[in-house]
């Protein structure tokens, strides 16, 4: 065996070993850059959509959705409580909900897109507790004048079923309202407006 045969054998693992060596370096530095391109738990909780589906949720019931770090509430609303919303014109802060954050494509006493479903972000606007969902009607604890809605254990702050707040609360303001669509009969998507609506 000569010199020369011995130098091309150790050139050639030489150059293999390297390859490899190298080709592993530029994986293990690709993978976090590619991985780098997707959206972050922190960039998701700013203001990626969230969907949900309302099939199961019966009239008269509630459920809770995470958006942006916070609870959004969804109740498919009964004939009674739109009806008990409309008596209480008299009794709320802002009925039109003139001052209220929301979008502008959410108009009217009844707050939503379609009447039979109410979403709301559950953050009382006085000091950012969550009130409680309390849909009976004249409760010993709320007054016979209770015609369902939510309660603010912290302050004692009261909505309506529309998140309306009552007149001579500490709450300064009806309950925000995210910008929301129904991309079919059974499902909302929190966080994107309806087709068409600025």
């Amino acid at each position: 065996m000569s010199n020369g045969d011995v130098s091309q054998g150790r050139r050639r693992f030489l150059i293999g070993a390297t390859s490899v060596v190298g080709g592993v370096g530029v994986v293990g530095a690709a993978v976090p850059f590619v991985a780098s391109w997707n959206p972050s738990a922190k960039a998701e909780a700013a203001g990626a959509p969230v969907t949900a589906n309302v099939s199961k949720l019966e009239p008269g019931q509630q459920m809770t959705v995470e958006w942006r770090g916070k609870p959004v509430w969804v109740v498919r609303r009964t004939p009674e409580m739109l009806e008990n919303i409309e008596k209480l014109n008299d009794e709320v802060k802002d009925p039109e909900s003139q001052e209220a954050a929301q979008p502008s494509y959410i108009e009217g006493i009844y707050r939503a897109v379609k009447e039979e479903y109410v979403v709301l972000v559950g953050i009382c606007t006085h000091l950012g507790c969550s009130p409680k969902f309390r849909p009976e009607v004249a409760p010993a604890d709320l007054g016979e004048d209770w015609l369902g809605g939510f309660y603010c254990a912290c302050h004692g702050s009261r909505y309506d079923m529309s998140g309306r707040v009552y007149d001579a609360q500490p709450a300064p303001q009806n309950l925000e309202i995210p910008p929301y669509r129904f991309d079919d009969e059974n499902t909302l998507t929190i966080g994107l407006d309806p087709e068409g609506a600025a």
